[in-house]
Parts: structure tokens; sequence; C-alpha cells
């Protein structure tokens, strides 16, 4: 199984982009797509652009990855 992270572009450089993943600023290959434009949302993996993804879907997704952190991060605590 493999995760994808979304990510938003936000430079494009040739073959390769900067993408933010919340607040952290990346560089990714974006080879594997096409028209990729600053400000569309793409999921990452592995240091690629493997689809692009519509903001809702991106903007949900990250809302639901926090939402775990937060519950690990109780979890763990409540564990002490």
């Amino acid at each position: 199984m493999c995760l994808g992270i979304p990510a938003k572009i936000i430079q494009i450089e040739g073959e390769f982009a900067k993408a933010n993943i919340n607040g952290a600023t990346i560089n990714v290959g974006i080879q594997l797509l096409e028209d990729i434009c600053i400000g569309d949302y793409v999921l990452i993996h592995t240091g690629y652009a493997l689809e692009k993804i519509s903001e809702e879907d991106a903007l949900e997704t990250i809302k639901t990855l926090r939402e775990l952190e937060e519950f690990n991060n109780q979890s763990y605590l409540s564990e002490e």
C-alpha cells in the first residue's frame, strides 16, 4: 500500500516543481503528469506527482490527516 500526500504546486522549473505540504516546501518531479500549473493540487508519492486532484479533495484529505495526527498525539499522551 502506498500513501499519496496532497500538495499545492507553487513553482514550476522544467520537469520539477516546488510544492507546499502543510507549510513545508519540497521539490517534486512532475514528469508523470501533463498540464500542471501553479496552484494545482497533486498527490505526491516518493518525490513524484502522481495525479492531479481537485482543491476540494486535497483540503478534505489534509483535514483528515490533521485529525489523525491530533488523535495520535492524544493517544500517546493518555498512555503516560
